[in-house]
């Protein structure tokens, strides 16, 4: 289920709970909102609400740092894809065809995971069957160093082009990372339930119901963006392709 839609049962199960509670504000016996009933309904609803804060809060803190660990590795990526083009060009002629190798693999690297710059989500399969920086990696492989220069080269060129496949796999899991969906049911009850106790409590005005709308959508707004960052590379919350393409364009120069 894609976060959009998610975050949109969530807010129809609040709407729900909500008007479930009006609909007990009315049917039930006066004494069931009044006085000591009242004060146990509230106290419950702060409970609850304070739980359901907490737990977001550190949701909301979670799927942030998983959305900057990304954005951070791209980013190194990039600086690494740079500094391996540096070397390869300072190595010679017989780079060359390495050389461009990079840059192909990182124009396909960027056209994977941001086509067209749209909100179209990631291919992973794709992704997980690229062979770009293999190939990269076993030409430079095949490199005959003719002095200590071109072989410290070589080295460093390897080394990089090895940090570059892994950085490639660490992107693909971290790309499924996903709230288990026990969870997501789970605070959804809580919230339905809370949003009851609040239509239970209030008075029956538009203010109030407004008041508790605005609440709704606040919530499922903060829902909606655990959900987008804890999928860094995939919906309307992106990464910045922006440091794979300064690479791209200073490949070869």
């Amino acid at each position: 289920m894609s976060a959009p839609l998610a975050a949109f049962v969530i807010f129809v199960c609040m709407l729900f709970g909500m008007a479930l509670g009006s609909y007990l504000r009315l049917v039930l016996p006066d004494h069931h909102t009044q006085a000591d009933s009242k004060d146990i309904l509230k106290t419950s609803a702060g409970m609850m609400a304070t739980l359901i804060a907490l737990i977001i809060g550190l949701l909301v803190t979670s799927a942030k740092g998983n959305y900057d660990n990304t954005t951070s590795g791209i980013t190194q990526s990039g600086a690494k894809i740079i500094t391996l083009g540096y070397y390869l060009s300072n190595y010679g002629p017989e780079a060359k065809e390495a050389q461009e190798l990079v840059r192909q693999a990182t124009a396909s690297a960027i056209e994977r995971i941001w086509p067209d710059e749209s909100t179209q989500g990631v291919d992973l399969t794709k992704m997980e069957t690229a062979t770009g920086m293999a190939e990269v990696y076993s030409k430079i492989r095949k490199l005959s160093p003719q002095n200590d220069s071109q072989k410290y080269l070589q080295t460093q060129a390897l080394q990089i082009s090895a940090d570059m496949m892994q950085s490639r796999w660490m992107l693909i899991e971290q790309s499924q990372t996903n709230l288990p969906v026990i969870f997501l049911v789970v605070l959804t009850f809580w919230l339905t339930v809370l949003f009851a106790q609040f239509g239970l409590l209030a008075p029956r005005n538009l203010t109030a119901k407004s008041a508790l709308f605005i609440c709704a959508l606040s919530m499922t707004g903060a829902i909606f963006l655990i959900l987008e960052l804890n999928q860094p590379l995939e919906g309307i919350i992106k990464a910045s392709s922006a440091p794979l393409q300064k690479s791209l364009s200073l490949i070869g120069k």
